[in-house]
């Protein structure tokens, strides 16, 4: 790419994002370039357009076309229990903390489809705090949010959800929590009894609560560094 071309693709951009901030109050002016430009041109490439400035055009005028880029920025490469390491130590030492309280609260910031919320809600059951808890499930992508409350996940994964779920240090057979849909896996509604599932932007949204522990994994290195202190901060 040319000099020339680059530093008009670099305008474009940020018109691009200004104007969605500016109409639409979502604000990705601060996110990391490299992954942000990569989805933008695939989304300009759906939808059979040729600039970014084409994009913008789009997303101002079409409320329809602004829902496929938000679900195009958000991130949703999630697994249950995903790096089970993670989710022992968990166990290990952060609930003997949790059981210290006499109630704790959980946030899940950028909860995608569900994955992580349905993990934590098995093991904080599992450890004897699932009356003792509540669960802040938050998205900026309304559609994934609504597919996380539906608790329906591919049958075909079940079998790498099972394998980490043993290495977490799972307690029983992972098949209790869902039954067979269909090909899906539903499950148990009562895992989400303690649940609150809701829209939140971190970008530009404020916190709404105290929180004993807040998990925002996989979601921070889509920011760049100014962004990662203002969420910080939020935190």
């Amino acid at each position: 790419m040319s000099k020339d071309r680059e530093d008009l693709e670099t305008i474009e951009l940020q018109l691009l994002l200004e104007g969605i901030f500016r109409h639409h109050g979502y604000d990705f002016r601060s996110y990391a370039p490299g992954s942000l430009k990569r989805r933008l041109w695939r989304r300009v490439e759906l939808e059979g357009l040729a600039t970014l400035s084409a994009l913008q055009d789009r997303v101002l005028h079409d409320a329809r076309c602004l829902e496929r880029l938000l679900a195009d920025l958000s991130i949703n490469v999630t697994a249950m229990f995903r790096d089970p390491g993670f989710f022992l130590s968990f166990r290990e030492k952060v609930i003997p903390l949790m059981r210290t309280y006499p109630f704790v609260r959980v946030w899940n910031a950028g909860c995608s489809t569900g994955e992580e919320v349905f993990s934590m809600a098995i093991l904080l059951e599992e450890e004897g705090l699932g009356d003792r808890s509540r669960i802040y499930a938050t998205d900026i992508n309304e559609h994934v949010l609504n597919k996380a409350q539906s608790g329906l996940f591919p049958l075909d994964k079940m079998r790498d959800y099972t394998r980490n779920y043993i290495n977490s240090g799972g307690k029983k057979a992972f098949s209790e929590y869902y039954t067979v849909k269909h090909e899906s896996a539903s499950f148990h509604r009562s895992l989400v009894r303690q649940v609150v599932f809701s829209q939140h932007n971190l970008v530009i949204d404020r916190s709404f609560n105290e929180f004993n522990v807040i998990l925002c994994r996989n979601v921070l290195i889509y920011f760049g560094k100014d962004l990662q202190d203002r969420v910080h901060e939020l935190f």
